[in-house]
């Protein structure tokens, strides 16, 4: 902001609804970074409008910048964020709930333990544009420790020489989410058997990628090629398919697991 003025930046701030926060402690020589502070203080990073209209604020003064190593950084950084960048181009900046990209999961509220889950989620976050094979990695262990967690709200237990398959298999089986299983409704239709079934495949085909080499946890023995983003993107996002299936289940008070417990 130092390249801007005061006036744009408390116009662009003030059109998106941003006042100044009058508990912003920011200390800084250049009022024109104080004056981007206060306000970007006033943001609630959680409220997906509030996102919405922060993006707009940077769109707007960003669009005169010059090309450089300064603002390729800061796009860069909102990619990692999960937000879409046109750049180069027309420096549209779609954010992450427009997006698709990886949010928090739901239903980790309920559980007794989650912190190893939001760990997984963390480091796929940090990871899924600038290195795919961490983020592949990460996914696969993000599956795995939601198994295990399963396992044990459900007072089952967990058998840690289990390969990734066995052990997704047996947390949906302590669900009723298996294929095998009988349920009642629309969970033992054929038509939910039929997804279970592809969703059961999830576990398989990311312990199968990350042993390739594709995916931290090994050591390859060359460098990885041709490994992309898009790679870890569909890993994420299956990764995320099973494990939001899982916990909302688990969650959920009327599925049918707790009529067979």
């Amino acid at each position: 902001m130092t390249d801007s003025t005061v006036g744009a930046i408390t116009s662009a701030f003030q059109d998106e609804g941003f006042a100044p926060n009058q508990d912003c402690r920011y200390d800084d020589t250049s009022v024109r970074r104080t004056a981007a502070q206060e306000r970007l203080e006033s943001v609630d990073w959680t409220d997906s409008g509030h996102v919405a209209r922060a993006c707009r604020v940077f769109e707007r003064l960003l669009i005169d910048w010059e090309d450089g190593p300064y603002l390729d950084r800061f796009y860069n950084s909102l990619r990692r964020d999960g937000c879409t960048v046109d750049y180069p181009g027309t420096g549209l900046i779609t954010p992450p709930t427009a997006s698709g990209h990886l949010r928090p999961l739901r239903s980790l509220a309920t559980l007794t333990d989650p912190s190893a889950i939001q760990e997984q989620l963390e480091r796929i976050q940090r990871a899924v544009i600038d290195d795919p094979a961490l983020a592949i990695g990460s996914a696969k262990e993000l599956v795995e420790s939601t198994a295990k967690v399963v396992l044990i709200e459900r007072g089952r237990p967990v058998n840690d020489r289990d390969d990734l398959p066995a052990l997704a298999r047996a947390a949906q089986e302590a669900l009723s989410l298996h294929p095998s299983s009988s349920a009642p409704g629309p969970d033992g239709s054929d038509a939910v058997k039929k997804i279970l079934g592809a969703v059961t495949t999830i576990a398989a085909g990311l312990g199968e990628l990350r042993n390739r080499g594709y995916g931290t946890g090994h050591g390859p023995a060359a460098a990885r090629i041709g490994l992309r983003p898009r790679h870890a993107h569909l890993a994420v996002n299956a990764a995320v398919t099973w494990c939001q299936l899982l916990l909302d289940t688990l969650a959920d008070p009327d599925a049918p697991w707790h009529k067979t417990s």
